[in-house]
């Protein structure tokens, strides 16, 4: 068993969104997520991070660069939906997968990672911690329009 990461292709949104309807229990339709993945897909702050193992998707994240005009705020990234399908957790995928997403964010002249993640994700949370991850702050605001 050889696990690779790449970016995913239009061929892949099916099972990616397999992957993470699986891993947060949602029910994404796979039109949508092709709709937004055809938006994003040749914009180069949009990457669509997967994890293949045995010809399978197994685990994913989207990493987001933010570019910044100003001084003090440099160039960031943003992670969501990090996840590896639970019968394939506790092999060190996520921890593979984050040094990759170090690595590729380093090379676009980001200085820090930023990720949220829901209260009851406390493995992930462990996960993040033992990746280097720090908890910079407790609350996280919302505006549905």
């Amino acid at each position: 068993m050889e696990l690779k990461f790449r970016f995913a292709t239009r061929d892949d949104v099916k099972e990616l969104v397999e992957v993470c309807n699986a891993c947060f229990d949602e029910n994404t339709p796979y039109e949508k997520a092709l709709g937004i993945f055809d938006r994003t897909y040749h914009d180069p702050n949009q990457l669509y991070l997967i994890g293949v193992l045995d010809g399978r998707i197994v685990a994913h994240t989207k990493i987001t660069i933010v570019p910044t005009l100003f001084d003090g705020m440099d160039t960031f990234a943003i992670l969501n939906h990090v996840c590896v399908l639970p019968e394939y957790r506790r092999h060190h995928i996520a921890r593979y997968m984050i040094d990759v997403i170090k690595k590729l964010c380093k090379d676009r002249d980001c200085s820090t990672i930023k990720l949220w993640s829901k209260n009851f994700r406390t493995p992930a949370h462990q996960c993040y911690l033992n990746a280097g991850f720090e908890i910079v702050d407790a609350k996280f605001f919302e505006l549905n329009l």
